[in-house]
């Protein structure tokens, strides 16, 4: 497996992506969108469900980042389906990440991570959890990702961080796009996050157990891989979302 770059660069804010995976079979979200009414300017999930709480996940001991984004699109998932929070835990993050990594803090592929929590699922608060399907999206059609994240699906993005995000972090700035070497997308290294929310300045995801704001224009310059992930349990709020043609190509798996 490839390795994940950066990962034990900062203390206590560990990464763990490694390089994307393409798969030309992947279901595109393009194809699953209906036309919509004019989408609001800004929306996040957590703004109507402040009790969904924004836990670490052990993400700043291991290189956890794809499954701790995971479980917190779990998290939200379970919120609209049985009302509750489900309570997972950091251990039970730190289990599924290094049976998927075979034992090594070295990170995970996003691609492969997301096959295995469809056909396998994953072991979080006592109950196992799957999706029904995940879908490629374009992060750079920025309409797509609005639609999705008002659709209540979620969405996951892998993200080549530069050096300039660990400042603008430290500082509780936005990730927004600078110049100069620190600016080169990788120089940090790969993070994967939990997409919650957008504003007119760009999407917001859920990292390191706070909020993280960061510009369109960034997005665009470091963000290398997008999916929108369906739960199995089918249970969309909105009706943005063909179901049909995801049954369609899960039939002729």
């Amino acid at each position: 497996m490839a390795k994940a770059t950066g990962i034990h660069t900062h203390r206590f804010m560990k990464l763990g992506k490694a390089p994307a995976r393409t798969d030309v079979r992947n279901l595109r979200l393009a194809t699953l969108l209906r036309a919509v009414p004019l989408l609001p300017d800004r929306y996040d999930f957590d703004q109507t469900h402040p009790e969904v709480p924004l836990p670490m996940f052990a993400n700043d001991v291991v290189g956890d980042c794809v499954i701790a984004g995971r479980a917190h699109q779990t998290l939200r998932f379970e919120e609209i389906e049985q009302g509750k929070i489900v309570p997972i835990t950091d251990e039970d993050v730190r289990s599924e990440y290094f049976a998927e990594t075979g034992g090594a803090d070295d990170g995970l592929v996003v691609l492969d991570s997301l096959k295995l929590w469809r056909s396998a699922g994953w072991l979080a608060g006592g109950e196992r959890f799957f999706i029904k399907a995940f879908a490629e999206m374009d992060p750079r059609n920025h309409n797509e990702v609005r639609q999705a994240v008002f659709a209540d699906v979620g969405i996951g993005i892998g993200l080549r961080l530069p050096l300039s995000a660990f400042t603008q972090r430290q500082a509780g700035q936005p990730w927004d796009v600078t110049e100069g070497p620190d600016s080169v997308p990788g120089s940090w290294g790969g993070h994967y996050v939990y997409v919650s929310g957008y504003t007119p300045a760009g999407p917001v995801c859920v990292t390191w157990a706070t909020k993280q704001q960061m510009t369109w224009a960034w997005l665009d310059a470091y963000c290398d891989e997008a999916y929108a992930i369906f739960d199995a349990r089918d249970s969309f709020k909105r009706t943005l979302i063909d179901k049909a043609r995801i049954d369609a190509f899960l039939a002729a798996l």
